[in-house]
């Protein structure tokens, strides 16, 4: 599932190619990806003659910002958006068209239908979900030693279920957590109430150290990721624990284990991120 540098990545490249251009219609071809409005007809005719003035991100959500519509769309684990001449053949996994004035079209392709688009009044997506519940962006001012301290210190949830949640920061999924806490040598099974200030500040760090890194790197094509333009991301490159299992840990050589936390592979060094002992 794309996580927050794979969609930075597709918002940087979208807005690229798509920002200015005025929508046409709408085509949908599966419908079950148009949560709101429950109309799909209601969906396209709020779009028609709407033109993109901006790409934003919220975590892991896209927003394709309009006149006076926000599109909140959410990739799951396969989506894309690829800009295309009307001309170009459409796929049988091409689900939503944009089709603009200009003779291109922004097409949503999702082979396995998981994705999600909300569409709201502009201003209105932020008091409603999926947006309203989650935490602050790790880049932000928001973001400091003490609010996720008191994330932390609010459950005794393992500390890799918190962070997966969205709800102490957002943008984190599988592979990032994954590196974070080996950045931060924090196992991955610590209960979140149980880090010392010492080791919420490191995590903190870490956080905004792996997501910063990965960003700058286009991000994870670790299976099928591709940004708006075809590029693949590099970060799979500097990956340190996650997918590495039975390897030597970069840091001390020991065999880099797999467990499951939460029900989701999770992988990290016995040796460099010991349980803390209360």
């Amino acid at each position: 599932m794309p996580e927050l540098p794979e969609v930075e990545t597709v918002r940087r490249t979208l807005s690229e190619l798509v920002i200015g251009k005025k929508v046409k219609s709408v085509e949908i071809r599966w419908p079950n990806i148009i949560r709101r409005p429950s109309d799909v007809r209601q969906f396209a005719d709020l779009l028609s003659g709407e033109t993109i003035r901006q790409i934003g991100r919220r975590g892991k959500f896209l927003l394709l910002c309009f006149d006076d519509e926000v599109l909140v769309s959410h990739l799951r684990m396969e989506g894309r958006y690829r800009l295309d001449p009307e001309e170009v053949p459409v796929d049988p996994y091409t689900h939503v068209l944009f089709h603009f004035t200009d003779g291109t079209a922004l097409r949503y392709r999702d082979v396995r239908k998981f994705g999600t688009m909300h569409l709201f009044r502009k201003g209105e997506e932020w008091n409603s979900l999926p947006l309203k519940r989650l935490g602050p962006e790790p880049f932000s001012p928001e973001f400091t030693v003490k609010a996720l301290a008191l994330a932390c210190q609010s459950t005794k949830r393992a500390i890799k279920s918190l962070l997966l949640d969205q709800s102490a920061v957002v943008g984190l999924g599988n592979i990032y957590v994954d590196e974070t806490l080996f950045r931060a040598r924090i196992h991955p099974l610590t209960p979140a109430d149980e880090l010392t200030n010492y080791k919420i500040t490191a995590l903190r760090q870490a956080i905004i150290a792996t997501l910063s890194e990965a960003v700058e790197l286009g991000g994870s094509s670790v299976r099928t990721f591709v940004n708006s333009q075809g590029h693949m991301g590099l970060f799979q490159q500097k990956l340190q624990v996650y997918g590495r299992e039975g390897l030597p840990c970069v840091r001390c050589g020991n065999p880099i284990e797999k467990i499951k936390v939460g029900g989701r592979g999770t992988h990290f060094c016995p040796n460099c991120q010991k349980r803390r002992k209360k």
